[in-house]
């Protein structure tokens, strides 16, 4: 190779973004923008923002690269879900639940870029027209409807094939998707169980209807799930839009390995949060990095909250039990934690099932080898969940007479997810042999609301996280009724000759008790923590950011974009709708600081 054209080679990757792994590697302190974490949301907003020549971004994410030993459990759409409980996992876990019969449950968040756009299931669901429009009831701003939305969800997302082009002409809408970075497809591989759905659909249209696309606004009814699967492989945040930009642009930086510690107030009157602390650790140097714009936080449910408390943002009083002066008073940052939780049933099949494949080590590794040779195969699709159905209490159930909490008459209270293997829950013993399908049930429209609040003045000692799941009569009344509606939906002449006998412990849910009692049991979290740093409009005394994401209480600086802000926990998957606030997030940014 001549020697000119290797040394154009070595600069190349300094001519365009530049990725770091410490804070002293950095030559600038100062950007127009800082990111505050490279999840979900902050990966759009960086690379929004920096299609923008003209200001220069920082991306500072805590966690470690996508292409680490671990990129495997990011990357094989088959080993979804895999990465928690690893490196790639900030590892939470929440306060004793009541709820759960005291326990402690693991509490997932990505701690990697992409953040838990990396380590989710991967369901794409944008949830119900309604959930939007009630956030712009919320807000006061009717630029978070649906309808004014629209732009921005064409923006985020694009419908393509799976792997093997199989037609899936009829399992989605073309009308409802756009042209984006992020790719999502319906299933490579539909099984039996898929088919056995669809056939209780088409038997009986009006109890349980067929929703041709689940991203249509619709939000009642049984479909194909939409992943973020894309050419084999996993679409997440970094790989849809952080890469792309840190390949192509000069203009923005991340910082790997490294925590923001605080917001560092300035201004006479100690209101404007336009500088940062970061540290690598506990005990390390301490580092300082300014935005002469924004900063952008975006460090999901439980980061956010925690770092804007330990800048003295938030309920004062319990700020100023820990030592930490109070700058803000906000007492709803950390309030209003919302959750969803999940609950496996399962069933012997009478066919041969999902089972058969993975309990044969030699199939499943035939299986990984083909991705890693050619993203194909079982491993490059979706394959343990591809049909799903979100349905409402009966209008006339006792439940209800409170109030409904769901965003509106299409706004489901509950979800079917069907499985075709057997889904433990967690530290459920599990069979090791025989043929099994699962249906995993999820509480879509809870009412418990519990907090996140501040075990320390150390950014490096997590927070004290309890989403008080199961504290109201009407979220495990929920569940009983969604796992008899279940039962239900089983007895159809549709599954005649394809389910066996339950599992042993389902067996035995024939009374409401036992139903709650299994429930309480089992029961975790889906992990789609909202309302921890709620939006809410102008005149509005509660809330944490106002309707166009800044902060509230005279802070100056601050913009708040990922899943926190939303004020009621959602009907769709939050990776979805959060995309789609992260989008017009940043355009409002660019049309506050005049960019095109």
């Amino acid at each position: 190779m001549p020697l000119c054209l290797l040394f154009l080679l070595l600069l190349a990757p300094h001519c365009l973004g530049s990725v770091f792994t410490a804070p002293e590697q950095l030559t600038s302190t100062k950007y127009d923008f800082i990111v505050v974490g490279a999840g979900t949301a902050g990966c759009v907003v960086a690379s929004r923002l920096s299609e923008n020549p003209t200001v220069k971004v920082l991306v500072i994410e805590a966690g470690v690269a996508d292409n680490t030993t671990e990129a495997d459990l990011i990357n094989i759409p088959f080993l979804a879900g895999q990465g928690i409980g690893t490196t790639i996992d900030w590892n939470y876990t929440t306060t004793n639940q009541a709820g759960l019969n005291g326990r402690a449950i693991p509490y997932p968040r990505g701690f990697v870029m992409g953040g838990s756009s990396s380590i989710n299931s991967m369901i794409y669901f944008r949830g119900p027209s309604e959930d939007f429009d009630r956030l712009a009831a919320a807000s006061g701003d009717p630029g978070w409807s649906w309808e004014n939305l629209q732009r921005f969800i064409f923006m985020n997302e694009r419908h393509v094939a799976p792997w093997n082009n199989r037609s899936n002409a009829g399992e989605y809408d073309p009308r409802a998707h756009g042209h984006g970075p992020l790719l999502s497809s319906v299933t490579a591989d539909p099984f039996e169980l898929d088919r056995r759905v669809i056939q209780t659909l088409s038997d009986h249209p009006e109890k349980y209807p067929f929703n041709m696309d689940l991203n249509s606004g619709n939000g009642l009814g049984f479909g194909w799930i939409q992943s973020t699967v894309g050419n084999g492989v996993r679409s997440s945040a970094s790989r849809a839009y952080l890469h792309p930009a840190l390949d192509s642009r000069t203009n923005i930086d991340l910082l790997l390995h490294t925590q923001v510690t605080r917001l560092i107030s300035t201004g006479a009157a100690g209101s404007t949060f336009t500088s940062v602390e970061v540290a690598q650790s506990a005990g390390a140097t301490k580092f300082e990095f300014t935005a002469t714009k924004e900063v952008i936080l975006s460090a999901g449910s439980i980061g956010t909250p925690q770092i804007l408390m330990l800048s003295g943002i938030g309920p004062k009083n319990e700020l100023e039990a820990l030592g930490i002066i109070s700058r803000i008073d906000l007492p709803d940052v950390g309030a209003n934690l919302q959750d969803q939780t999940i609950l496996s049933l399962q069933w012997e099949a009478k066919v041969e099932t999902l089972s058969s494949f993975l309990s044969d080590p030699a199939a499943v590794n035939a299986a990984l080898a083909q991705w890693t040779e050619n993203k194909t195969g079982i491993a490059a699709g979706t394959s343990l969940v591809n049909t799903i159905g979100f349905l409402r209490l009966p209008e006339d159930s006792p439940l209800l007479k409170s109030g409904d909490p769901a965003a509106g008459s299409n706004s489901a209270h509950f979800e079917f997810a069907f499985l075709n293997t057997f889904l433990p829950n967690a530290d459920q013993p599990a069979p090791l042999t025989g043929n099994w399908v699962s249906a995993a049930v999820t509480l879509q429209s809870p009412t418990s609301r519990g907090s996140l609040k501040l075990r320390s003045r150390s950014a490096f000692e997590h927070p004290i996280i309890d989403p008080a799941f199961y504290t109201t009569s009407f979220d495990i009344g929920t569940v009983v009724h969604a796992v008899k509606a279940l039962r239900e939906f089983f007895s159809a002449s549709a599954w005649d000759g394809f389910l066996g006998s339950p599992f042993p412990a389902v067996a035995a849910l024939n009374t409401d008790e036992a139903i709650e009692a299994y429930a309480r049991t089992w029961a975790t979290t889906v992990k789609h923590p909202v309302s921890t740093a709620k939006i809410s409009k102008i005149a509005d005394k509660a809330g944490v950011v106002s309707p166009n994401l800044l902060l509230k209480g005279g802070a100056n600086g601050v913009r708040v974009v990922d899943a926190s802000i939303f004020p009621f926990a959602v009907a769709g998957y939050p990776q979805a709708e959060v995309y789609i606030v992260a989008e017009r997030a940043a355009a409002l940014i660019k049309e506050t600081w005049s960019l095109k």
